[in-house]
């Protein structure tokens, strides 16, 4: 079974990226948590072990407590909270600090596959998770592409060198790595990711699309966007 690292900022107004910048910090924070929510719930609807890495005590203000905060969101969303594994970040930028949680998960405790997802990644889905284990057992490496030569998920059977991997744009440089380590790579379809403010067209028109269609979405980040009313910009 794969485990599937993601990377937790505290869930709390004063640490949570600006998602909407016309937007107050509460509603940036309540969105930020949906989505952090949603993912983690396709993560384990897709049957793959939770890990989750919250920030180092030493990084965030005063009075935030980073692994408390998550474990409270956590506990109140998902089906099965107590299946989740929690442990601290080490590195300097997210490349060191997923790239430390996958070669330890691979090399150290010989997990046979590792992965990593964006907490911005509301597209994931857990058909993703089940193709992903399929293309492990010939690949290994499998990218999740996003917008922007980005990277929303990504999965490893074998470890690469991951300092600066996420140079942009990511995709190809993630690619380069492994190739250059001999390592067979595939890929995922392409996801948008909502992780700054320019994201907002794409999420919200690609919500919006897939709940009048009737298709499967991110349940509490479409349940956001339908409450706020919020629709995608005129002006892209």
């Amino acid at each position: 079974m794969t485990t599937v690292v993601v990377l937790a900022t505290p869930p709390v107004p004063e640490c949570v990226p600006t998602l909407l910048p016309e937007a107050d910090a509460e509603r940036n924070c309540a969105l930020y948590r949906a989505m952090l929510a949603d993912v983690c719930a396709t993560i384990q609807h897709g049957e793959a072990d939770l890990l989750i890495n919250y920030a180092d005590p030493n990084t965030v203000p005063d009075g935030v407590d980073p692994e408390e905060s998550v474990r409270e969101l956590l506990a109140a969303e998902l089906d099965d909270p107590n299946a989740v594994r929690y442990e601290v970040q080490a590195g300097s930028d997210d490349a060191s600090r997923i790239g430390n949680a996958i070669t330890h998960l691979l090399d150290t405790e010989e997990i046979p596959t590792a992965a990593f997802a964006r907490p911005s990644a509301l597209f994931l889905r857990r058909e993703h998770i089940g193709t992903t284990a399929m293309q492990l057992r010939t690949s290994d490496v499998v990218i999740g592409p996003s917008t922007d030569g980005r990277i929303a998920f990504a999965a490893f059977g074998a470890p690469v060198d991951f300092t600066d991997v996420f140079e942009p744009p990511a995709v190809e440089t993630l690619t380069e790595r492994a190739c250059s380590a001999d390592l067979d790579v595939s890929f995922l379809p392409t996801t948008p990711l909502w992780e700054r403010p320019s994201d907002r067209q794409t999420a919200v028109a690609t919500l919006r699309a897939r709940v009048r269609a009737g298709v499967l979405v991110p349940d509490r980040t479409a349940k956001l966007v339908a409450d706020w009313d919020l629709a995608a910009l005129a002006d892209s």
